[in-house]
């Protein structure tokens, strides 16, 4: 069946569902950018935004077991890469834990997994389940929230060094890092997508699978706001403030 929509026209619809639905619109976002959070606050997100970091390899692992294509699996494995590293030097799970350190958190109890809240959980296992169960057409789709990501990297950097004295070349090689990584995974999957979205309903199948991870980020921030921000109601099993420090 020949393409019913040009790729520069499904490549706008998936520009326009992140310009209306990526989670740097997020009033928690803006807090943290603008300098306006609490050091517990960043900690609660340091945390959470942890156990979301921590299963992005394993989400990848997941993809890689069902691809048979040989040369897929070459050029997607490096995104296990990116964030596992190697044995001595780490990735980019080692680099989240250096921020975690420089906000006055203990390492150790942050990739425990301890406190982490039960939204967040829900959110990130629902997006690992995701990609392991869809068909590699929408499991590759739900990746493409990196457009979008680079351009809330270069907020971040500017704006956490500008506010908080945390900052610094070490607590915050993560987002350095992926100002170079997302680029690059983006536009593998972006091609890949455009050229095997060849019919309206697997069209809309990509859209609906970023929708979907777009809600995955959103949620998480929810969870933020909701337990330590307002109404500042912290669920049971969600971080404390006082706890895991360094």
């Amino acid at each position: 069946m020949k393409d019913t929509v040009s790729k520069p026209a499904l490549e706008a619809r998936l520009q326009a569902i992140g310009a209306a639905r990526y989670h740097n619109l997020h009033p928690f976002h803006h807090r943290l950018h603008g300098g306006q959070c609490t050091p517990d606050e960043v900690r609660a997100w340091v945390i959470n935004r942890y156990y979301y970091q921590s299963r992005i390899p394993m989400k990848d692992a997941a993809f890689l077991s069902r691809c048979e294509d040989p040369d897929m699996r070459r050029a997607w494995r490096s995104r296990i890469e990116d964030h596992d590293g190697g044995i001595d030097e780490g990735g980019g799970i080692r680099r989240w834990l250096k921020l975690a350190e420089a906000v006055g958190l203990d390492p150790d109890y942050v990739a425990s997994g301890v406190g982490i809240l039960p939204a967040t959980r829900f959110a990130v296992d629902a997006y690992v389940h995701y990609v392991r169960e869809k068909p590699l057409l929408q499991a590759v789709a739900s990746s493409l929230t990196e457009l979008f990501a680079p351009k809330i990297h270069a907020e971040r950097i500017e704006g956490l060094f500008k506010h908080y004295d945390f900052a610094n070349q070490s607590s915050m090689s993560y987002f350095q890092k992926r100002l170079t990584e997302a680029p690059r995974d983006v536009e593998y999957g972006l091609s890949w997508v455009l050229a095997h979205a060849d019919t309206a309903e697997k069209e809309d199948a990509v859209c609906a699978a970023l929708i979907f991870k777009t809600e995955v980020l959103w949620a998480q921030l929810d969870a933020l706001w909701s337990a330590y921000v307002e109404p500042g109601r912290i669920p049971p099993g969600g971080w404390q403030p006082g706890e895991g420090l360094a």
